[in-house]
């Protein structure tokens, strides 16, 4: 790390995850591109977790040129893209729930309370279910008789 951290007693080859605020601040004020990569790389393993909280929460009061739109957008993708992982996770939970089910997609989706053009919406990921309907879907196999 180029950055020599003001005013902090930090180790700069330690997990970012470990830095105080005022470390993080440093390098997104003196950073290079190699500091700010270590960043986003933080951001992208944890989009919510606290490099990402603290990136986030120093952007809400300044906006360094250059930097600053550069991170948020950091930030915006690593969330996207994790959103996008848990959206694809639920689908294919869905579509494991109904075919360990044995039922027919129909059936599935009345014995849950639900359409089965609603069903599957949640089974392509294009609508998340709530997590009541993910519960009365978890438990959905055991309750019906598939049609014979």
């Amino acid at each position: 790390m180029s950055v020599s951290f003001r005013n902090v007693d930090v180790d700069p080859t330690a997990a970012v995850e470990t830095w105080p605020y005022e470390a993080i601040v440093t390098v997104i004020e003196r950073g290079s591109i190699t500091d700010w990569i270590v960043l986003t790389r933080a951001i992208d393993a944890d989009p919510w977790g606290p490099v990402a909280r603290q990136v986030e929460d120093y952007l809400s009061y300044e906006s360094p040129y250059g930097v600053g739109p550069l991170l948020g957008r950091a930030i915006a993708r690593a969330r996207c893209q994790a959103e996008e992982r848990e959206r694809a996770a639920v689908a294919d939970e869905v579509r494991r729930l109904v075919a360990d089910s044995g039922m027919t997609t129909e059936e599935f989706a009345r014995s849950v309370g639900t359409s089965r053009s609603r069903l599957s919406t949640y089974r392509t990921g294009r609508v998340v279910p709530s997590a009541t309907m993910m519960h009365r879907m978890r438990g959905a196999g055991g309750r019906a008789t598939p049609a014979q």
